[in-house]
């Protein structure tokens, strides 16, 4: 058959591939060309067999200068390829944002920078036009620093960096913060190869914070820390710095690798610790300003510059655990001692006790070691009593020092904080800033004296008197010494019958020989027993043996009748 004369199955397999057409070019960019321009809508031919319309606002700048004319080919998105209305449905922003995809994968993919225009804001940052695709800029992508108005920076073209890029979803995010990060790296790194360190340069104060001033030294920022700005302490920059204010610095590091630079001030001028060990030798008195006051002492200035420390165990003799702010206070002139220089370190070490007298020197003059003092008693602890004396300085008496005869456990019972005792220098330590009393040493050891001249040694023969009677036997005083001791049930006599202490009674007298004197614990035991028996072999040796045919009881009788005649 004729091609002017086409079969059915001619004519079906024509309109099976006219819709395979149609279903390949839906949901495509393709060319298309103006055949007629309406009012504010241009028909475009796509090669299909309808025309679609596409308002002349999505030409853009063409549309609104006229350039835009019959026969000009153009890129168009194929939505549908035929409506409701029998017109394909066609968009230029589509194609032009489906151009602009493609464009920027190829970029973000070689890392490269796109340029686009912040249009919108919304929560949380802008949008931003990269030639017809939309992406998303967050506040903190805007700039290095937070800036609070943006709007000199809308609508104006200027570069961008993709940092994300989702098709599927649609979104493309962008920071203007780094493409400036990079650039002002450039920019410093150029800089910094024209600086030296030690080279004076003037800059102008951009920021000042606790710890320094941030100097713009033309495009880089260099750090003055405080300690530099000037050789005396500066408690916060703003007392010598304000901000655009133009200084003269010198350039003290440089940071290669992080580009770092520290600035200093103080630099420019002479160190007024050069020769410092000659201008203040140890021992010498001088005169400063109190600039600090801290838990471990108080820094003290002498000159513009230089600065010592008064540790606060150099601050009182006395007044050990005060805080130095209740001593010194701040702004204060004082005068103080050099106690040591280390212009190495730079270090001056002052003392502020040294320029009164040593208390425990004047005390150890007015008070030698013997004479008797009086004071209150200031704190009772396991091992003594503390006792404020005159010169505002503690002397101690030990628990051994308390009592002759007692222990110091019963002894320190006696005393209570706040009472007024007397007491008797036994030593004054000056270095050690001690001083030791004793309260027994007011009155004679009457045991001691007596344990020293023998009255107290072991068989002495010693009179007693009975002060107490108990099941386990008799306790008594000894009548010439000031002394207390136990005779136990077992040695009151050689007879067991006679060993009863009831048989005795408060107030008796009775002999008793010494057993046992330990003068260090004072510990005396006595027996009345082996009094019984040493005069029993006594009475025997004296008068002769028992093989003579006398009883014991004869010869016992004798010396008790020869004693009784030589009394008479």
């Amino acid at each position: 058959m004729s091609e002017l004369n086409p079969t059915r199955e001619d004519f079906a397999s024509l309109l099976e591939a006219s819709f395979a057409d149609q279903d390949t070019i839906e949901g495509r960019v393709v060319n298309g060309t103006v055949t007629a321009i309406e009012k504010d809508m241009a028909i475009v031919d796509v090669g299909l067999k309808v025309e679609g319309r596409i308002a002349l606002k999505e030409f853009g700048a063409k549309a609104k200068d006229g350039t835009l004319n019959v026969g000009d080919t153009v890129e168009v998105y194929v939505e549908r390829v035929e409506n409701a209305l029998g017109e394909a449905v066609l968009s230029r922003d589509k194609a032009r944002r489906e151009e602009a995809w493609v464009k920027l994968e190829a970029k973000f993919e070689a890392g490269e920078r796109v340029e686009g225009q912040i249009f919108n804001q919304v929560k949380g940052g802008f949008t931003v036009d990269l030639d017809g695709a939309v992406a998303f800029l967050p506040r903190s992508q805007v700039d290095i620093r937070p800036i609070r108005d943006v709007t000199p920076l809308m609508h104006t073209p200027q570069p961008f960096e993709i940092l994300k890029m989702d098709k599927r979803r649609g979104n493309i995010v962008v920071s203007r913060r780094t493409v400036l990060e990079e650039s002002r790296a450039e920019q410093r790194s150029e800089i910094v190869q024209n600086l030296e360190e030690g080279q004076v340069v003037e800059g102008v104060v951009k920021n000042i914070t606790d710890y320094g001033a941030f100097v713009d030294l033309g495009g880089i920022d260099g750090l003055l820390h405080v300690t530099d700005m000037a050789w005396r302490r500066v408690n916060h920059p703003t007392e010598i710095l304000q901000i655009g204010q133009t200084v003269k610095i010198q350039i003290v590091r440089i940071n290669q690798e992080t580009h770092r630079i520290s600035l200093g001030m103080k630099q420019l001028e002479a160190d007024p610790w050069d020769g410092i060990g000659t201008k203040y030798p140890i021992g010498k008195k001088i005169t400063g300003r109190v600039t600090n006051i801290t838990d471990y002492g108080a820094f003290v200035e002498v000159e513009p510059g230089i600065e010592g420390l008064i540790h606060v165990s150099e601050m009182s003799w006395t007044k050990k655990n005060v805080h130095p702010g209740k001593i010194l206070s701040t702004s204060q002139e004082v005068e103080v001692v050099v106690l040591e220089v280390d212009p190495d370190k730079r270090r001056i070490s002052l003392g502020l006790k040294q320029t009164l007298n040593n208390p425990w020197e004047e005390f150890e003059q007015h008070f030698p070691v013997g004479q008797v003092v009086e004071g209150e008693v200031k704190n009772k602890t396991e091992f003594g009593l503390f006792i404020g004396l005159e010169g505002d300085v503690d002397g101690m008496v030990h628990l051994s020092d308390l009592d002759w005869n007692r222990s110091g456990e019963d002894a320190i019972e006696d005393y209570n904080k706040g009472d007024v005792v007397k007491a008797v220098v036994l030593d004054v330590d000056v270095d050690k800033e001690r001083i030791s009393l004793g309260i027994k040493q007011l009155t004679g050891d009457a045991v001691g004296d007596a344990a020293s001249s023998g009255a107290l040694r072991k068989n002495a023969v010693v009179t007693c008197e009975v002060t107490a009677v108990n099941d386990g036997g008799i306790e008594v005083k000894l009548v010439d010494h000031d002394l207390d001791a136990f005779i136990r049930r077992s040695d009151l006599s050689r007879d067991r019958d006679e060993q009863r202490p009831e048989r005795f009674s408060v107030g008796q007298r009775v002999d008793a020989r010494v057993t046992q004197f330990n003068k260090k614990d004072r510990r005396l035991s006595l027996s009345i027993k082996a009094l019984e028996i040493a005069e029993e072999k006594e009475a025997v040796a004296q008068f002769g043996s028992t093989d003579s045919g006398a009883s014991l009881g004869d010869i016992l009788g004798a010396a008790l009748k020869k004693q009784d005649d030589g009394d008479k």
